[in-house]
């Protein structure tokens, strides 16, 4: 793939020198690390993935959020500076416990702490190994997003000699690392710690045993095998790897890393990164500490566990621009990814989009939507919320497209799935994810006699209304009824009557009455796009008890 052209007029650049968006912020980190030395050949990004489970939506977001540094770098220095994103995956390391997602654990459990790209692929198809099918999952969703990035295998670099004039140097500078690394352990761990990890010549595991002797000059090392053996292997050639901290910080130096970001879970070790770089003789890069996703339960999202959503899953449900946008905001605020939050994500990525048009330079850079789609946002306008397409399918029961579509045109004549191609893929998405999620909780109740009274008056006045009446008069139809109910009143607002105002617990009322939730999108938004005598009957059902039922 190649890097899109972007805009960099003299607005563009006059609204980014001065932009407080986070990706600029990061960017300029860069910028400033290289001021009075000049950049060299190519600005190196990485993120790094360890496939030891399936791919989720943390792995994808350390790419969609450095790919939003990188553009906002490439802006701040007129895309002057070649840049390379490198996604690595960790696919040497030995598999230590085996996911809970896979087809069938006890076919993984003889290759326990045998590198990933030796363990068998469990899920069928033509990958050689379990690292090269999780591998090759990742990169599938980054092509389908449209990343720019070279992707990187420990296995190859390790294997190809990439590595041997890094892993060389460790063996030079051994006592360095070990000196750094000792004080970060507990005094059980410290006596058999080495940085190597060797790989049995004789069972092809991953061996976590002090080193007997490091041999610099050879650049070997020496240890005893699995079965007491002392075995001399050299350091080079993929026949050892290191261990996770100091791999890091080897691997940085040994590419010129410039900026990586991690979870926060990383943050505590982040100092022991650097220091290993740069005894290796390297600078450690630019970081970005970012906070963990969380599941529903508030645990934080495991590759092996498999909680949380997967990448297939929320592309199940919603289009791809709307994870990018979940990825952008709040990076360093804890968010929970699970199904719930995916409607929301949907209509605030159209809302980001509606307003781009109308915003000046300095808005639209921060602006969501202009670093998710480096600077050149599509021109989209959506006649219809997704909150309100889940509630149609909802009161309409339709499983069909088409069905929908009847109530669309009706509402927006004109409007059509070859005209509104984008509304069309969100139809189908709520029709997906009312049928998964919503329906299954739905919980309908029948009203009580106050309830019933609001609801046959809410029928009464709609009834007054010609069919196609706006949003606008249905809202303010059904606020007119809630005033003169004695239970809907907030006396704490004032109406433009110059009365109490109205509750929300008047609309909770019915939507948990005619949808079967407890909250909707605006009940006048919706009336009317359901329709005025579709809405009369639909309350016509719940006083009657039909819905409850």
């Amino acid at each position: 793939m190649t890097l899109p052209a972007i805009d960099l007029s003299p607005e563009v650049l006059a609204a980014a020198a001065e932009s407080k968006a986070w990706p600029f912020e990061e960017a300029r980190k860069i910028v400033e690390r290289y001021k009075g030395r000049g950049f060299p050949a190519t600005v190196l990004f990485e993120t790094g993935y360890g496939p030891s489970g399936l791919p989720h939506i943390g792995t994808f977001g350390e790419v969609a959020r450095t790919t939003m540094v990188r553009h906002a770098f490439r802006v701040l220095t007129e895309d002057k500076v070649p840049t390379k994103l490198l996604c690595f995956s960790d696919d040497m390391d030995g598999m230590r416990k085996i996911p809970d997602n896979v087809p069938d654990r006890a076919f993984l459990e003889p290759y326990l702490h045998m590198p990933l790209t030796v363990v068998p692929n469990p899920f069928g198809g033509d990958y050689e190994s379990f690292g090269h099918h999780n591998n090759a999952m990742l990169r599938r969703f980054l092509d389908t997003f449209g990343f720019d990035y070279e992707f990187a295998s420990a296995t190859d670099y390790y294997k190809s000699g990439r590595f041997d004039a890094i892993l060389k140097r460790v063996a030079e500078r051994y006592d360095a690392i070990m000196a750094i690394m000792l004080p970060t352990l507990g005094e059980e761990r410290r006596a058999t710690y080495s940085p190597f990890l060797p790989i049995s010549p004789k069972t092809g595991r991953v061996l976590y045993v002090p080193m007997k002797h490091v041999d610099a000059e050879a650049g070997t090392v020496t240890f005893d095998d699995e079965d007491g053996t002392e075995t001399t292997l050299p350091v080079t050639g993929g026949r050892v790897k290191l261990q996770w901290k100091p791999d890091f910080g080897a691997r940085w130096a040994a590419l010129g890393v410039d900026f990586e970001m991690f979870g926060k879970d990383h943050g505590p070790n982040m100092g022991v990164y650097d220091r290993i770089c740069e005894a290796l003789g390297g600078r450690a890069p630019e970081h970005f500490v970012y906070e963990l996703f969380l599941d529903e339960n508030g645990q934080k999202i495991s590759k092996s566990k498999g909680n949380g959503l997967t990448i297939d899953e929320w592309l199940t449900y919603a289009p791809t621009e709307s994870l990018g946008l979940y990825m952008y905001q709040r990076p360093r605020q804890a968010k929970k990814l699970y199904f719930d939050v995916i409607p929301k994500a949907v209509d605030e990525y159209y809302a980001f989009l509606a307003a781009y048009p109308r915003q000046d330079w300095k808005e639209r850079l921060g602006n969501p939507v202009w670093h998710m789609h480096n600077g050149e946002p599509p021109r989209i306008e959506l006649p219809v919320s997704f909150a309100l397409l889940l509630n149609l399918v909802s009161a309409s029961n339709a499983h069909d497209k088409g069905v929908l579509w009847g109530f669309i045109s009706r509402h927006a004549p004109g409007v059509t799935p070859e005209n509104h191609p984008e509304l069309d893929r969100l139809v189908g998405f709520a029709i997906r994810y009312f049928d998964d999620f919503v329906m299954p909780a739905k919980v309908f109740r029948a009203p009580d006699e106050v309830e019933a009274g609001a609801l046959r008056a809410l029928a009464a006045k709609l009834s007054t209304l010609a069919e196609g009446s706006s949003g606008e008069d249905i809202q303010n139809a059904a606020l007119d009824v809630a005033r003169g109910i004695e239970r809907y009143q907030d006396h704490s607002k004032t109406s433009p009557q110059g009365g109490p105002g109205v509750s929300g617990s008047f609309f909770q009322m019915i939507y948990e009455v005619l949808i079967g939730q407890e909250r909707g999108p605006r009940f006048g938004s919706f009336a009317a796009l359901y329709g005025v005598a579709n809405t009369c009957r639909l309350i016509e059902k719940g006083l009657a008890g039909e819905l409850a039922g």
